[in-house]
């Protein structure tokens, strides 16, 4: 039995995809948005590539929905990560940086408005872990 072809892989620049227009029918980035240089420029490129009908799902860091949790979030990875990260890794300047861009970030309903701003519509998330991780979605009108 055989499954669908695989995609072939290509490396390319977030801000200046290396396809053509509406080549896809999903597209996704995962643990990445927060770590482009211009995060509308990325959505509106993924907003290119898709296909009318099609669909984004961004899978990223964002922030905890309920305020203890939030609190104890926030000061573990902005004190404890840090800590461990130079006690254990041989790059601990990675893991200040992880914890500087996740506080940085912005939240859900933030994040949602980018997208809109991109032109996709229907956009909405879903948390995992309380918030700590949201998939956010978004479609191509058709």
């Amino acid at each position: 039995m055989h499954g669908p072809a695989a995609a072939p892989l290509a490396a390319g620049d977030g801000l200046h995809l290396p396809f053509p227009d509406a080549s896809f029918d999903r597209t996704t980035i995962s643990f990445g948005l927060r770590n482009v240089a211009d995060t509308h420029r990325c959505l509106t490129e993924l907003r290119r590539v898709t296909r009318p009908g099609g669909a984004l799902v961004v899978c990223e860091f964002s922030r905890p929905v309920w305020g203890p949790w939030r609190t104890v979030y926030l000061e573990y990875l902005m004190r404890a990560l840090p800590r461990v990260a130079r006690a254990v890794s041989s790059s601990p300047d990675s893991y200040v940086y992880l914890a500087e861009s996740i506080r940085a970030w912005p939240a859900q309903a933030d994040l949602a408005g980018l997208l809109r701003d991109a032109g996709w519509t229907r956009v909405g998330w879903r948390n995992l872990t309380g918030g700590v991780v949201a998939l956010h979605h978004g479609h191509v009108p058709d």
